[in-house]
């Protein structure tokens, strides 16, 4: 399959359902980087995920976003519109949990997505877009630099001890 493929296709960006969100859950946690699957799911899911997709379906600065390709899904991201004092006031979209399943990369679907994301953004009026990323995934930087991202921050993550 390869990017010409896609572009005859017709991807449909739209809001998740919660019907959607056993793939979504499956899609982010299929492989990280190293090809790993980030972490192993039970064959049902257990309810936190439902409640956690209601509070962001809930949520009106929140959006939780999936691509489907010929009715199958095929990607997923979640914005987040932030608020500041600074620039006026104007927001910032968070763009995170960017995923397109391993067998539908390099047909375009994650440009599409981020040219999507701009689009969103824009009306919005929002002041910029940011996104972190595993420094690993040079794949992932080509298809930003290419959409007009730029490297300007380092990042930086404290993980907090599980409470459960």
């Amino acid at each position: 399959m390869n990017k010409r493929a896609c572009e005859s296709e017709k991807l449909l960006i739209r809001e998740a359902r919660l019907e959607d969100l056993d793939s979504i859950v499956r899609m982010v946690n299929a492989g990280g980087p190293d090809g790993k699957e980030r972490k192993e799911l039970p064959l049902t899911l257990p309810p936190v995920y439902a409640s956690t997709f209601r509070k962001i379906a809930s949520d009106g600065n929140q959006k939780l976003m999936v691509a489907e390709l010929n009715a199958r899904l095929v990607g997923t991201f979640h914005l987040t519109y932030i608020y500041y004092l600074a620039g006026l006031g104007r927001p910032d979209v968070q763009i995170e949990a960017i995923h397109v399943l391993e067998n539908y990369r390099g047909r375009g679907i994650g440009s599409s997505l981020l040219q999507w994301t701009i689009t969103e953004a824009k009306s919005m009026h929002c002041r910029r877009i940011q996104l972190t990323t595993d420094k690993r995934r040079s794949r992932a930087h080509a298809i930003y630099l290419r959409a007009g991202f730029k490297f300007t921050h380092e990042g930086a993550k404290l993980y907090l001890r599980d409470t459960q």
